[in-house]
């Protein structure tokens, strides 16, 4: 069957600009990967340069293989590597290099690994911290099978923000994720996060997948009592034939609409909706936003957060 023509508003323009060179000559010369230039993101440009706030930047830790096998996800599976022992110093070093002001540290699933990468996670923000200590750190962690020890890992490791994705309504869950995911799992995870710490917590969701609105309004309320800060929307693009196929096209309209209730009804911190918004999409900007909302300076919430790892 042949993939539904994209619409207009889904058009992408090419990055460019002296910031983003920059960045990515950067990260070329430490050896890292970018889940921004991996996937592709339509917004790269934009989030690297920060044109409206701090630029952001997601790094990919741990490989480029991932242990699971999810319908939506273009990574390969299978065929991991060893870990790099010097990779939470060289992403350290490259950060404080670039003199990057927000960073997003995720990976991919490592279920292969005794602790599927939670002490990775942690010593990579204690790096950070050493060597550029203003640098704002959000982390989008796997669900670590749900072990609450290695997600207390993580938040014990102080990052600003922690956020996991949900991806998809209840229903949804497989086919979309890998069989080994759930939506109770990950609902915990940020659950933990939420009573363990005052590390503001985030989650992102898929659109036009065949989801149904009510499917979507439960899922934000299951967020919100489950204390989630901030929420995204965007609209689910396969990334090949053998990939899950599109439902829909839902148009900016809707998205507008989805970040209204986000705010309006449920109250979060803050809601990035839009057909090209990514888990990561200005993530720096959004950060700044929810806490200003909460009536709070950037120092004031970066230190609550730290609190927490001492």
């Amino acid at each position: 069957m042949s993939r539904a023509r994209k619409p207009d508003w889904l058009k992408m323009r090419p990055p460019s600009g002296r910031r983003f060179t920059e960045i990515k000559q950067v990260l070329g010369e430490h050896d890292l990967h970018t889940v921004c230039e991996e996937a592709n993101c339509p917004n790269l440009g934009e989030c690297w340069s920060g044109r409206e706030g701090p630029g952001t930047a997601t790094i990919m830790l741990m490989g480029d293989r991932c242990s699971r096998g999810c319908n939506f996800c273009d990574v390969k599976t299978g065929g991991m590597e060893p870990l790099d022992p010097d990779e939470p110093a060289n992403v350290a070093s490259a950060i404080a290099e670039i003199g990057l002001e927000y960073v997003v540290l995720t990976s991919v699933d490592r279920d292969d690994l005794s602790d599927q990468g939670a002490g990775h996670f942690a010593r990579t923000i204690r790096e950070i911290r050493s060597r550029q200590p203003d640098t704002l750190i959000e982390v989008l962690i796997p669900d670590f099978r749900g072990d609450p020890d290695l997600v207390g890992a993580v938040i014990d490791a102080g990052p600003d923000v922690i956020a996991h994705n949900v991806e998809t309504v209840e229903r949804l869950q497989w086919p979309v994720r890998d069989r080994r995911a759930s939506y109770e799992q990950s609902l915990s995870v940020l659950e933990q996060v939420s009573k363990a710490s005052e590390i503001h917590t985030k989650t992102s969701l898929m659109l036009g997948i065949g989801e149904y609105d009510h499917e979507i309004y439960r899922t934000l309320g299951d967020l919100r009592e489950t204390g989630v800060d901030i929420v995204t929307f965007g609209q689910y693009l396969q990334p090949s034939r053998s990939h899950l196929e599109v439902s829909t096209h839902v148009h900016p309209d809707k998205f507008s609409t989805w970040q209204r209730v986000a705010h309006e009804e449920f109250d979060f911190l803050y809601c990035a909706s839009g057909p090209l918004v990514r888990s990561s999409y200005r993530a720096g900007e959004l950060f700044v936003e929810a806490v200003r909302r909460e009536g709070r300076s950037v120092e004031a919430a970066r230190a609550i957060a730290r609190a927490d790892s001492q």
